[in-house]
């Protein structure tokens, strides 16, 4: 579904020129937690593809409707048949979900063979978070990393036990790498997109493997043979 561009947001729009980088000829593309449809809007429109996105909740933007299917679903259940989608796209979802391994192999299952995904979670390891949240207040960004740092201290920061965490690179890797198409590692160059001004910096980080502790987030595309 498409229609006059309307949606705008730099991060999905720098994340759309990486996919098409990856995989140029997306028809179909199936969002995974799609929240309220702005980003499974873009999506379609940014990439040319017929975009379903699903979610738990009936939230969706009136607006992103008119321009992607979105519907209820259950990610750990998808309702479509085998090898339906070119293309699966999750960002920050699986750290929501009881059963992340099950929705990855849910994702697998509804993807062809030849298709791609790109995936992303917050990244357990990061020292901070939240820095670029949209439509947060600087107090609630502080109050979110002192929750992650009591969570840390007290031995439950993980997911299961209600922290936003996320997983580690090597956790999203293993697991994304059990079900789907071998993952590459994306995030250093889903930060330089991010933050084009500032290449020395970026560079320092992933030189020196402190990106792993630097970067909020962690990313991993793929692509069937």
């Amino acid at each position: 579904m498409t229609g006059t561009p309307k949606f705008e947001d730099g991060k999905t729009d720098r994340i759309c020129g990486l996919i098409t980088a990856i995989h140029p000829n997306i028809k179909k593309l199936l969002v995974v937690g799609c929240g309220y449809g702005t980003e499974a809007a873009i999506l379609a429109e940014k990439l040319g593809a017929e975009v379903i996105g699903i979610d738990t909740q009936d939230n969706f933007d009136p607006d992103a409707k008119r321009v992607a299917d979105l519907r209820i679903g259950n990610a750990l259940a998808l309702d479509f048949p085998d090898a339906s989608f070119d293309f699966v796209y999750s960002y920050h979802t699986l750290e929501h979900i009881e059963q992340p391994a099950v929705a990855i192999r849910e994702m697998a299952r509804v993807l062809k063979p030849d298709g791609g995904y790109w995936i992303g979670t917050p990244n357990r390891s990061r020292l901070f978070g939240y820095i670029n949240s949209h439509g947060v207040t600087f107090s609630e960004k502080v109050r979110w990393n002192m929750n992650d740092w009591r969570a840390r201290l007290t031995g439950r920061f993980r997911n299961e036990l209600g922290a936003h965490a996320g997983f580690t690179l090597t956790e999203l890797r293993d697991m994304l790498a059990a079900s789907l198409p071998p993952p590459k590692n994306e995030t250093s160059a889903y930060y330089r997109a991010m933050y084009p001004a500032r290449p020395t910096t970026l560079s320092v980080l992933n030189a020196t493997g402190l990106y792993r502790i630097a970067y909020p987030c962690v990313y991993f595309s793929g692509k069937g043979a």
